[in-house]
């Protein structure tokens, strides 16, 4: 193997190891960062328990697009376990 070779190797292994593990932890953080935005709205009567967030159905759809491509590479991993890949 030459220099190249093994440069090659090692970023592949890198882009890898970036998208399934960091990557997807990232993805979920994302997700959770979308789910909470939105607007508070106080209860009529001042009660902190009465408290509300109104959320944009954009971010709302965009946080369950981020937990669908969690879940789908979750899945995937598990079957691929399952199946005999390791």
């Amino acid at each position: 193997m030459n220099f190249a070779d093994v440069a090659v190797s090692l970023v592949k292994v890198i882009v890898v190891g970036l998208a399934l593990g960091a990557g997807l932890p990232a993805v979920f953080a994302l997700g959770l960062r979308a789910l909470s935005a939105g607007t508070v709205v106080p209860a009529a009567d001042g009660d902190p328990a009465g408290v509300r967030v109104e959320r944009s159905p954009a971010m709302t759809l965009a946080a369950a697009a981020c937990f669908a491509v969690v879940g789908i590479a979750v899945v995937a991993g598990i079957a691929w376990i399952v199946s005999g890949g390791h």
